[in-house]
């Protein structure tokens, strides 16, 4: 990724991959701790990561956290991480996946 001055510019392949393994990583956390099947998190997962267009303004912003931030939001709300302090950071599987 590279930097323009007011946002970041990811080059088409990078950004694909990087979305790619976002995806599969909150579609983890989807089924692991939300619940979900297989198919509903990763529907769950495009709906949080969709593909933006190459131009698009502040495309991949949502990468400033991670998918666990994420997903753990969905799951659990706002206060995640006040409520179930063991899950503020990602689990030791977590980060087996990548």
């Amino acid at each position: 990724m590279t930097e323009r001055e007011d946002e970041a510019v990811w080059d088409e392949d990078e950004y694909v991959a990087y979305l790619r393994d976002e995806r599969r990583a909150f579609a983890w956390v989807m089924q692991r701790y939300g619940g979900l099947t297989t198919a509903e998190a990763e529907e769950a997962a495009l709906e949080c990561y969709p593909y933006e267009a190459s131009g698009t303004p502040f495309r991949g912003l949502i990468f400033h956290d991670e998918a666990w931030h994420w997903a753990m939001l969905s799951v659990y709300g706002d206060r995640y991480y006040v409520d179930h302090p063991e899950l503020a950071q990602p689990s030791t599987e977590y980060r087996a996946l990548g």
